[in-house]
C-alpha cells in the first residue's frame, strides 16, 4: 500500500481558490491515446466544470494523466470534487472500453495558486505540456486540451 500522508499533509481547501492538480491513471497505463477515450474524458470535463461546484480554468489530457487548473466555487472540499469525478469517469470510461476496475491512481497531486501571476504561469504550463512530452510540433495539433484565456 502506498503512503499517502506526504500527499495530504497540509491540504486545504478554500472556496474561490485555483487549484492545480495532476491525476494519473492506474500504474501509469496509456488509456488516452484512443480519440474516443479521450473525448469522453473532455465531455465530462466539460459537464463537471458546469456543475457549480468549479470553474476549469485550463486542462491538457496526456495518454496517462490529465492536469487541470480550476477554480472552487460551491464546495471547500477538494478530495471529494476530485473523488466525484474520478468516479464518473471510470464508471463511463469502463462503460465505453467494456472493461471493470481502476482507471485512476487512488491520489492526485495538487498546488494551491497564490497569485494571479502563478495562475497564468500554470496555465501557460499545463497548455504546454504535449509539447515538453514532445507529443506534437505546436499546441494547436494537440486536440485534448483546452484554455478560458484562448476561448
Amino acid at each position: 500500500m502506498v503512503d499517502t500522508s506526504k500527499r495530504t499533509k497540509g491540504r486545504c481547501s478554500i472556496i474561490n481558490h485555483y487549484y492545480s492538480v495532476t491525476i494519473c491513471t492506474e500504474n501509469r497505463m496509456q488509456l488516452f491515446c484512443d480519440f474516443d477515450s479521450s473525448c469522453l474524458i473532455m465531455r465530462e470535463l466539460h459537464f463537471f466544470s458546469h456543475s457549480g461546484n468549479l470553474k476549469t480554468i485550463c486542462f491538457s489530457l496526456m495518454p496517462d494523466h490529465l492536469h487541470w487548473l480550476f477554480q472552487l466555487r460551491n464546495t471547500d472540499d477538494l478530495s471529494k470534487v476530485i473523488g466525484q469525478f474520478k468516479s464518473i469517469t471510470t464508471i463511463k470510461l469502463n462503460r465505453y472500453l467494456l472493461s471493470s476496475g481502476k482507471i485512476w491512481q487512488a491520489n492526485f497531486y495538487d498546488h494551491k495558486l497564490r497569485s494571479d501571476e502563478d495562475l497564468l504561469n500554470q496555465a501557460r504550463y499545463i497548455v504546454a505540456n504535449p509539447l515538453r512530452a514532445g507529443l506534437v510540433k505546436s499546441v494547436g495539433d494537440y486536440p485534448f486540451w483546452n484554455c478560458v484565456y484562448l476561448n
